[in-house]
């Protein structure tokens, strides 16, 4: 059934809308930010199937049950709870609790603490909803396995296959990672959700860029997501004594890789845009000893654009530059496609709610595309969705000093809140609107 959304539809009366308790979402976020947290270097390390990663989620299945929330995890390891009528339509709200190694507290955990937040308020204010209200957390937002695999899964993405063949840089299998979890890889298969049983999905983000800091602004409504491609590339030629070699016959892997790095900026600015990206953010040489000529470099390379023509411009020429590199340093070049992740629009009339109930809480908000990929890109492939963003501190993410004002945070969360309201449609709207459905939620 296709569903379409009214955003003039009108919304709960002024004193009737409810807030956020940012107190409470502040130490929400502190608690979890004390999982997988490194006191060296104050980074946060929650990657995906590890021990970390998995106390998190039982801390929010957790959290939820102490608010009379109930909760479970899918196949895939994607954490779920769910409060209102149970036949019908689901609003989904969340993000994901994974991170990068020595990340920051706010990527992700930040929309997961919101949609629990969120959840809480309708609770104790006892607000009726017309559609239930799912919070989810995301297993692998992060693609430590190349992907998005929770969203992915939950969308109808993956493959056994997929499965049985994910690995991470460093070569371990999402099938052992799972396994070694108490988790059955197979079961994935399993999270997928008809797209019958969905009203909408929502996401609050930090941007993890400089934009809103810039223009001042506290809310970022996001129009488009662009797409990602991630290879590991392997540039295999001799290992040799580093005295003993002469510089003009050495196969010196890393010299292949240089040069490749060296090419990147004449690579965009001849065939890409202005929104291309690439980017070289891990690289192992091998045998990797100081005295040796590296017979091996091993380097993933992720690129980013709006378009798909874009997308498949920048890694063609990407091919021909390494093609041409190993040649001339007497290497075999050889990478493999990790994920391919097309770019995604969000939803046009979520857009419109998002952008309306921001000025209603008198916030200036930023029209945008992001350069980061989201869960969002997945579950736009089977319901309506949309990407809110709040400020980053410095554009800072993916890193320990990554900050967003608690200020901003509040801010987000309680567009995020009205937003969800109006999706799930309410009582107090719905005698404004003479028993009419408040959500808007109607066949097409």
């Amino acid at each position: 059934m296709t569903m379409t959304i009214d955003s003039n539809a009108p919304t709960l009366q002024e004193d009737a809308k409810p807030t956020v308790n940012q107190e409470r979402i502040t130490n929400d976020m502190l608690a979890l930010a004390r999982i997988g947290f490194n006191e060296e270097d104050r980074g946060v390390y929650r990657p995906a199937f590890s021990d970390a990663d998995m106390e998190a989620r039982r801390w929010l299945m957790a959290a939820m049950r102490t608010i009379g929330v109930e909760a479970r995890m899918d196949g895939a390891g994607n954490v779920i709870g769910r409060i209102g009528p149970a036949d019908q339509p689901a609003v989904m709200v969340g993000s994901h609790t994974d991170s990068q190694l020595c990340g920051g507290i706010f990527d992700g955990t930040l929309g997961v603490i919101a949609g629990l937040e969120c959840l809480r308020v309708i609770r104790e204010h006892n607000i009726p909803i017309a559609l239930p209200i799912e919070l989810v957390s995301f297993a692998d937002e992060e693609g430590r396995f190349g992907g998005m695999f929770g969203s992915q899964a939950m969308s109808g993405q993956i493959t056994l296959d997929w499965i049985e063949n994910a690995q991470d840089p460093d070569g371990v299998t999402l099938r052992d990672a799972m396994k070694g979890q108490g988790l059955d890889p197979a079961d994935a298969m399993s999270a997928y959700r008809e797209p019958a049983t969905l009203s909408s999905f929502l996401e609050l983000h930090i941007e993890q860029g400089p934009v809103l800091e810039q223009a001042g602004k506290s809310i970022g409504v996001v129009r488009a997501i662009t797409g990602v491609f991630v290879w590991v590339i392997h540039l295999k030629g001799k290992a040799d004594h580093s005295g003993t070699a002469p510089m003009n016959m050495r196969s010196d892997a890393f010299m292949g890789l240089a040069d490749f790095a060296h090419e990147i900026p004449r690579i965009i600015d001849e065939e890409g845009t202005e929104m291309s990206r690439l980017t070289v953010g891990w690289a192992d040489l091998k045998p990797g000893a100081p005295h040796t000529v590296p017979g091996e470099a091993v380097f993933t390379l992720v690129g980013r654009d709006q378009t798909v023509d874009a997308m498949e411009s920048l890694a063609n020429t990407c091919r021909r530059v390494l093609s041409a590199i190993a040649r001339r340093h007497r290497l075999m070049f050889e990478y493999e496609e990790m994920s391919w992740l097309e770019p995604e629009a969000c939803h046009p009339e979520i857009i419109g709610l998002c952008k309306r109930n921001a000025e209603e809480l008198g916030l200036e908000y930023e029209e945008m595309v992001s350069g980061a990929g989201h869960d969002v890109q997945f579950m736009a492939k089977i319901t309506r969705a949309g990407l809110l963003f709040v400020p980053s501190q410095g554009g800072v993410s993916h890193a320990p000093d990554e900050w967003t004002h608690w200020t901003d945070v509040e801010k987000g969360a309680n567009v995020l809140l009205r937003t969800l309201l109006h999706l799930a449609g309410t009582s107090s709207s719905t005698k404004a609107n003479r028993g009419k459905k408040r959500a808007r939620v109607r066949p097409a």
